[in-house]
């Protein structure tokens, strides 16, 4: 699908246009690197059984994904409660994000939950452009080396890695799974800003990324 910008947020006007050019997966002109995240199939879809997100935390939204969808996270926990709850809630924005990406809804109010200020805007004009595309995504992505920072009470930082390699685009009137090769470009480095707020949320406020990143070949 479409490259994605080093910043989210300031790409969304491009994110059309370019989802109807190429998959997702990564494909052989490295110059051309496609970013997408992870998401699911359509609604309706015979095989997209719902799919919760494992034991929600009390107060926070429940996130169905249907169950061609296989997002996994390494590592989940790290040993430190405050650590802990940022790699959890990092893991439920990018679940909720999917989600949003599912139900064809920029609004939705999981993602919403999630993110606040341009890391919203960002997620929500993302979802937009598979929206406009009439694109949504399937398959497995996993996160891997997933490392926090906590800068101070209530802000942190995380990097981890994409493996986009064995998902792929799917045109949603059609079914079409656009599947291509996978090569360098489809390992994604990642890297988040995240604030707590009045409710002990941990949301995203921001997000970059590095296509065929070398510390994500694995």
């Amino acid at each position: 699908m479409n490259r994605r910008p080093r910043l989210l947020a300031t790409a969304a006007a491009g994110a059309t246009a370019a989802l109807l050019l190429t998959a997702c997966g990564g494909g052989d002109d490295e110059s051309k690197g496609n970013d997408k995240i992870a998401g699911a199939d359509t609604e309706g879809s015979a095989s997209a059984s719902p799919r919760a997100s494992a034991s929600p935390v009390e107060g926070r939204p429940k996130i169905e994904l249907p169950s061609d969808v296989d997002i996994t996270f390494t590592p989940e926990q790290s040993g430190d409660a405050t650590r802990d709850a940022i790699l959890k809630d990092n893991a439920e924005y990018i679940r909720a994000l999917n989600a949003a990406i599912v139900a064809q809804n920029p609004r939705l109010p999981a993602l919403e939950f999630y993110t606040e200020g341009e890391g919203a805007a960002a997620s929500q004009d993302w979802v937009q452009a598979f929206k406009t595309a009439g694109w949504t995504v399937t398959g497995t992505v996993r996160y891997f080396d997933r490392q926090v920072d906590v800068k101070s009470k209530g802000r942190a930082s995380l990097s981890y890695c994409g493996d986009e390699s064995k998902g792929f685009s799917k045109v949603i009137k059609t079914g079409e799974i656009k599947k291509t090769k996978a090569t360098k470009n489809s390992y994604i480095a990642y890297g988040v800003q995240v604030e707590k707020n009045e409710q002990g949320v941990w949301e995203l406020v921001k997000i970059v990324s590095t296509r065929g990143a070398e510390r994500c070949q694995r």
